[in-house]
C-alpha cells in the first residue's frame, strides 16, 4: 500500500501507461457543465452524453447518490462518472457534497479498476464546487482505493 501520488497537470491527460479510470463526481439532478465537468468534455463527448442519458432514465435505473457510471473514450480510458453531491448550490443545507455517497460511488470505482487493472486519475473530487473539503475525502480514497493495492493519481490543475 503505497498512498496517494500527488502531481500538478491535467486530470485528463494521465501520463501513465496501461488503463486508467479517470474519476470525478457528478451531481445528482442532471447537471453539467461547470468544474472538471468542461475539460472531459473538451477531450471526449461521450462522458456527458452517458450522464445525460443515466440521468433521463433514471427512473429505469441505478441513477442516484452513490451510483457509479464507467464510459470507455479511448481502448486503455474510461471515464467514471460517480454521483457525490446533492444538486448544485450551497443552500440551507448546507454544501452539496454528500461524502457517504462519493465513499459509496468509491467503492464501485473500486471494484471497476481491479476489473479492468487500472490506474485511478482524478482531481481533488467533491472539493470544488461540491464544497467539501479534501481532508475529509482523501481517507475515503485511501479506505476505499488505495487498501485493495489500486494506484490512485490525484491532479492538482495549474494556473
Amino acid at each position: 500500500m503505497s498512498g496517494i501520488t500527488y502531481v500538478r497537470g491535467d486530470a485528463t491527460v494521465p501520463s501513465v501507461k496501461g488503463v486508467t479510470l479517470i474519476a470525478h463526481v457528478c451531481n445528482d439532478i442532471g447537471g453539467w457543465g461547470k468544474g472538471f465537468v468542461l475539460a472531459l468534455s473538451r477531450r471526449w463527448p461521450e462522458p456527458e452524453t452517458a450522464y445525460r442519458a443515466w440521468h433521463r432514465d433514471r427512473a429505469h435505473n441505478d441513477f442516484g447518490l452513490g451510483a457509479a457510471q464507467f464510459v470507455q473514450v479511448e481502448r486503455y480510458v474510461w471515464v467514471a462518472n460517480l454521483i457525490g453531491q446533492r444538486g448544485i448550490r450551497t443552500g440551507s443545507k448546507g454544501v452539496p457534497v454528500r461524502y457517504e455517497a462519493i465513499d459509496a460511488a468509491l467503492g464501485r470505482l473500486a471494484d471497476q479498476a481491479v476489473a479492468l487493472d487500472a490506474s485511478v486519475h482524478m482531481p481533488r473530487i467533491g472539493c470544488g464546487l461540491a464544497g467539501g473539503t479534501w481532508s475529509r475525502v482523501e481517507p475515503l480514497v485511501t479506505g476505499r482505493l488505495v487498501s485493495r493495492d489500486i494506484a490512485v493519481t490525484v491532479y492538482d490543475h495549474e494556473g
